[in-house]
């Protein structure tokens, strides 16, 4: 142990030098993490869509996302080594799967942030609003690594349950004081809060300001092993289905638009060549039109694509403008949900199995319905949300929270 912890301690100061200038002090009480105004600041017509956040680091030639594996057919349990739970694909390296999926508190507002870095490895991404039209991602690296991933933002309420049903780590910077505690009780030592002590693996970088932190889920792994002890093992991540070939009963679904707000718009295009969803997100010009642009990964320039595009219809508490609970870890009975998978989109229900365990989805019958092999973007919106068709295969889910 103590040679692993020199070789990991090398390591960190050479990635250090590296990619930071240098990480603030940690904070001795949550209270010292609260947000600051940038954290519920609302999209505005005014916001700059054109500046980009600044990558330290170059990712080398062979960093991009691994090649789209066998197809997979099984689930929801007995999966083999080599394939990974939550895509039901096989993974380059299986000594990945024996450790906790990594979380990663991804920011979506202010625009000039975008685009964000490292959603292409994510086998997951969770997109929830955070008040006053805004939304926030939650990305879930199990199967493979990013060379980086940010910039990395305050965790929320819904992080918590999300971590358990995933049984994963969660890097964040900061949270309402109010969350932090709910957060950490919660999760434990599962839960990172960036700091000096978690640098080289969540650190500040370039200016240092609020949105420079960036995660390295690599060494995020090392971190918890080393500086939390946590034994790296593989977790029960059991409860999904996957086939290649799309289930009977569907209608067209060429494309979804998430409406979080009239100027926060999520959109997916399939895209029949690839077999996959293609990601549009709103662009707001210096006269405040509102317009939607290919949202692609900062380190390959590449247009983000999903697999499988799930909108979960989730019980919402507004505990103030900016502070929101979702009920998912004890929806047993069911919720309703839109399956977008192949061009096509399936009335589902949503369950969750437990509060350590993923969500399963099931059809009208009440059979687990397969998912497309590959990752999956996940839309939380509030139960009495709308859908709506406009015209064949043009699907709209307006978010709303009573």
């Amino acid at each position: 142990m103590q040679i692993r912890k020199s070789i990991y301690l090398v390591a960190g100061i050479l990635m250090l030098a590296v990619i930071t200038a240098g990480c603030r002090a940690e904070t001795a009480t949550p209270e010292a993490s609260a947000p600051t105004a940038t954290e519920t600041q609302a999209p505005t017509a005014t916001a700059t869509a054109t500046a980009t956040a600044t990558s330290t680091s170059t990712p080398a030639a062979t960093s991009t996302p691994t090649p789209t594996p066998a197809p997979f057919t099984g689930g929801p349990d007995d999966f083999p080594a080599n394939v990974n739970p939550l895509t039901g694909q096989t993974v380059a390296d299986p000594t990945l799967l024996d450790r906790n999926p990594i979380m990663v508190k991804i920011s979506n507002f202010p625009r000039g942030l975008r685009p964000h870095s490292g959603l292409s490895w994510a086998d997951l991404v969770f997109e929830y609003t955070i008040g006053v039209g805004a939304t926030r991602f939650n990305a879930v690296y199990y199967g493979q690594n990013p060379p980086e991933a940010g910039p990395v933002r305050s965790a929320r309420l819904i992080d918590a349950q999300l971590g358990n049903l995933y049984n994963s780590l969660l890097a964040f910077s900061s949270a309402d004081p109010f969350v932090f505690d709910r957060v950490v009780t919660a999760l434990g030592l599962h839960a990172i809060n960036e700091a000096l002590s978690t640098c080289p693996a969540l650190c500040r970088t370039g200016t240092g300001d609020v949105n420079s932190v960036r995660a390295y889920p690599e060494l995020l792994t090392g971190f918890a092993e080393e500086d939390r002890d946590l034994v790296p093992a593989r977790p029960n991540l059991n409860g999904t289905t996957f086939d290649p070939v799309a289930p009977e009963g569907g209608e067209s679904g060429l494309t979804i638009t998430v409406l979080y707000s009239s100027s926060t718009i999520s959109e997916w295009r399939f895209d029949e060549a690839a077999g996959l969803y293609t990601r549009y997100i709103e662009d707001v010009d210096a006269n405040g039109t509102v317009s939607v642009v290919p949202l692609v990964d900062a380190l390959t320039d590449e247009q983000l694509t999903a697999a499988n595009v799930i909108v979960l219809f989730v019980e919402t508490i507004e505990i103030k403008p900016t502070l929101h609970d979702f009920i998912l870890a004890e929806n047993f009975a069911g919720r309703r949900g839109l399956l977008f998978r192949d061009g096509q989109v399936y009335e589902i229900t949503w369950k969750t199995q437990g509060p350590n365990l993923p969500p399963q989805f099931f059809d009208a019958e009440g059979e687990l319905i397969p998912l497309q092999p590959g990752n999956t973007w996940f839309h939380i919106v509030g139960i009495s949300s709308s859908s709506t068709e406009a015209a064949p295969g043009e699907w709209t889910v307006t978010n709303f929270i009573p």
